[in-house]
């Protein structure tokens, strides 16, 4: 039906009035992970998470995966597989098929496929005057990161474990996504890039600007952690003023959403406490 979100979405008119989601992505080691500070099951883990993610954003659910996996060895393939499964066993989506092929480097991509019940949420919708929520703290994948790189894990620090788990493997929140789409969430998005990035992307499908009054930071991280560091994978949503989350999210029994700003009708202007702010992130480079 169209194209620019966190999925492809399809209306198959023998099914009701729901929607067929289509997610894939894929993960290339040394780009998307750095197999000397995480382990391959964690890239296999992750490969799956991020496609589940894109299904959360859209307030839907995963159904099925297949996975193809270039340039890896048979010893590899048992490492990946590992967390693969793991994250396919915790997120409720088997893998049913796939490929292998050889090649210069180790990738792995995975298409997943989803189910929304009703609208999927877009990152269109949003209007001014709308209000900004997040599903959680953010910043702490990345400092998790740091940390591996200045350290490594052999010296980690306790209150640094969580940090590198966040970072190694990812945890989308489904549950979270299907309780925003219920309270009427306009437009959202999965923070990947880094929450300026990825809201940025609300706000230029939508035609919007944006103000943050205030970004919740995970322990351990920094508010540039929280704003620029990516790899979250927590859901930034926008809702009508006067719209409350709260009693969808604890009738999943989820925490609620952290209220983070509103929308402004200036698309120019994007906010952080009156400042204005770039939309740095990650950056996706061809070639």
């Amino acid at each position: 039906m169209w194209l620019g979100d966190d999925t492809a979405v399809l209306r198959l008119d023998r099914c009701g009035g729901g929607r067929l989601l289509l997610a894939t992505d894929a993960v290339v080691a040394g780009l998307d992970a750095d197999l000397a500070l995480t382990s391959l099951a964690d890239l296999g883990w992750k490969a799956l998470a991020v496609n589940v993610s894109d299904v959360a954003a859209m307030g839907g659910r995963p159904l099925h995966a297949v996975v193809t996996v270039i340039g890896a060895g048979l010893a590899q393939l048992r490492q990946l597989y590992e967390g693969i499964v793991q994250a396919a066993t915790h997120f409720g989506c088997p893998v049913v098929g796939g490929d292998l092929s050889g090649g210069e480097g180790l990738s792995v991509s995975v298409a997943v496929t989803g189910w929304c019940d009703g609208q999927p949420v877009l990152r269109s919708g949003a209007r001014p005057g709308d209000r900004i929520w997040v599903t959680g703290a953010l910043g702490a994948a990345n400092a998790g990161l740091r940390a591996l790189q200045a350290r490594g894990t052999a010296s980690l620090a306790p209150d640094e474990e969580a940090l590198v788990l966040a970072h190694a493997r990812p945890r989308p929140v489904v549950a979270a996504g299907t309780a925003a789409r219920e309270a009427g969430a306009t437009a959202m998005v999965d923070v990947s890039d880094g929450l300026l990035s990825d809201l940025g992307h609300i706000a230029d499908r939508s035609g919007v600007g944006f103000h943050l009054a205030d970004v919740p930071v995970a322990p351990g991280a920094t508010l540039e952690d929280a704003l620029a560091g990516g790899d979250d994978y927590v859901l930034v949503f926008t809702v009508s003023d006067g719209t409350a989350p709260g009693p969808a999210f604890r009738a999943h029994g989820l925490s609620e959403p952290v209220a983070l700003g509103y929308c402004l009708p200036d698309p120019t202007q994007r906010l952080l406490q009156g400042d204005a702010v770039d939309a740095r992130g990650w950056q996706h480079r061809l070639g």
